[in-house]
């Protein structure tokens, strides 16, 4: 097998930013070149500069939306079979796997993340998502009925122009979990990225082409929320926005929304999810550790569904503290373009800094720093973006890092004493995007599934873990947002219907 030499891969890529509108690349459109109108990407891994572009205009999204509309209104899309349109997902699927080098490269170098982890868990993620779409689309069954000489029907329909605006944290696979149900159900798609994470987008687009989407019914603009993501939740000519970011913007589109023509809205925002773990919990601790510090520092702790609060019943906590605090020594964060390494960069040295910050007011508010902490750099990233896994103990439900979602490295672990209290400690939150639970009795797992606040609850009940999730979709509680993602509902949530009455 050939070793790849990451690090020159990197300086020969091509790192150009461009909108792609109507089927090729375009140059975004400027007032003027002054400095205040350009955004600047600075690798994670090592600080340097990655990539200039434009923050974008309204008129960069008005032409985006005229030719997503164009492509809608001729049914150059959506008025296809929908067996043609499965089968041109599923190329798009193949070639993101065939470009998974260059695809890989991307994540790495715009999130930090490491390049073993986006060769063998984001781009598998992507392709899996489009392929499941693809499958799933001609499975959408619409509730009929029969009475006498009447007959009535729900015909489903495409929405018709979408907006997609997502997070930095998992650009390729966001972007699928947008573009798979979006375009499997007939419409077009406006896909702005996050600005500080813009590379794969227009490779998408490009190969969605090759693939056989027509021109104009997969669109990327780039640039900033301000601009081209206000301009995109204010437009009028957008049917549905589906959003991945924070609670504050989630909100803001609520408003922008209603202010303008009613748009649907998908809204998937913050989590803080609880690991509750009971005395009763499978009797391998080392596994069960293992499972907390996967879950507790998934991509330096950027997602949406990380378990960051670890909620422990007081007599299993010392043993299972301990091993957990064993697994944790053994990650050790470095450069994201090695191969060997398993724990990267965070996404840039704003967000270190906001992650240090959280640190810094867990310690002030009387939490105990039991592990990490620190800034750290690699040999050779000396200018990186890196901070060590972090644990906090005796943490209350009073302090921010209990209560605020971090979006980096820091566990935070308080004690219950039953199962009550172990309910109220993870309800205790704004949100209610996940939860976990480790415990074999049956009935208690049936009782968490009931009164926590959460839209997945994964129970372990085994020491001994097997398969893969099951796709059945999932609801946001509280101010996660709102609306299905995965499963038939996921997909139902991109179309709309019209109930026809038809008598004879």
């Amino acid at each position: 097998m050939t070793t790849i030499n990451w690090p020159m891969r990197a300086r020969d890529a091509d790192l150009r930013i461009r909108n792609f509108i109507d089927g090729h690349y375009i140059a975004a459109q400027t007032n003027n070149s002054s400095s205040d109108q350009a955004i600047t990407k600075h690798a994670p891994r090592d600080g340097s500069l990655l990539y200039t572009f434009s923050a974008g205009t309204a008129a960069d999204v008005n032409q985006a939306v005229a030719s997503a509309r164009q492509a809608f209104e001729d049914g150059r899309w959506h008025g296809l079979p929908t067996h043609q349109r499965k089968t041109v997902l599923k190329k798009l699927a193949d070639l993101i796997e065939a470009h998974k080098e260059t695809f890989a490269l991307y994540e790495c170098l715009d999130v930090g993340k490491p390049i073993s982890k986006a060769l063998t868990e984001d781009i598998p993620g992507a392709a899996a998502t489009l392929r499941n779409c693809a499958e799933k689309a001609d499975k959408l069954l619409s509730p009929s009925g029969a009475n006498g000489g009447h007959f009535a029907y729900q015909r489903c329909k495409p929405m018709g122009v979408v907006a997609a605006i997502i997070g930095w944290n998992y650009p390729l696979t966001l972007a699928a979990q947008k573009v798979g149900p979006a375009l499997a159900m007939g419409n077009s798609l406006i896909l702005k990225p996050s600005e500080f994470t813009s590379l794969s987008a227009g490779l998408l687009a490009e190969l969605a082409l090759e693939a056989g989407v027509p021109p104009g019914v997969l669109n990327v603009v780039h640039g900033s929320g301000t601009t081209v993501g206000a301009a995109l939740a204010e437009h009028q000519d957008v049917d549905l926005l589906t959003f991945v970011g924070s609670s504050a913007t989630g909100k803001q589109l609520m408003i922008t929304a209603g202010q303008s023509n009613m748009k649907r809205l998908i809204l998937e925002c913050g989590g803080k999810s609880p690991y509750l773990v009971f005395n009763d919990c499978p009797s391998d601790l080392d596994a069960i550790a293992a499972n907390i510090v996967a879950r507790a520092f998934p991509n330096q702790g950027a997602l949406c569904v990380a378990a960051t609060r670890l909620l422990l019943q007081q007599n299993i906590k010392p043993r299972l503290l301990a091993k957990i605090l064993e697994q944790t020594a053994q990650i050790t964060p470095g450069d994201p373009l090695d191969p060997a390494t398993t724990f990267g960069a965070l996404v840039n040295e704003a967000h270190r800094d906001k992650v240090l910050g959280y640190i810094d007011s867990g310690q002030k508010e009387g939490a105990s720093l039991i592990y990490g902490g620190q800034s750290i750099h690699p040999a050779g990233c000396e200018k990186g973006f890196y901070i060590e896994p972090t644990i906090f103990d005796k943490v209350t439900p009073q302090q921010k890092i209990f209560q605020e979602e971090i979006f980096g490295p820091v566990l935070s672990v308080s004690t219950f004493t039953d199962e009550q209290e172990a309910i109220e400690l993870a309800n205790n939150s704004h949100y209610g995007l996940a939860a976990y639970a480790a415990t074999e009795n049956l009935g208690r797992a049936q009782r968490l599934g009931q009164c926590l606040n959460a839209g997945t609850l994964t129970i372990l009940a085994s020491s001994t873990l097997s398969g893969g999730g099951i796709d059945i979709g999932a609801q946001k509680h509280k101010e996660s947002g709102f609306g299905y993602s995965g499963g038939p509902e996921g997909l139902a949530a991109y179309t709309t219907s019209t109930t026809v009455h038809l008598w004879t």
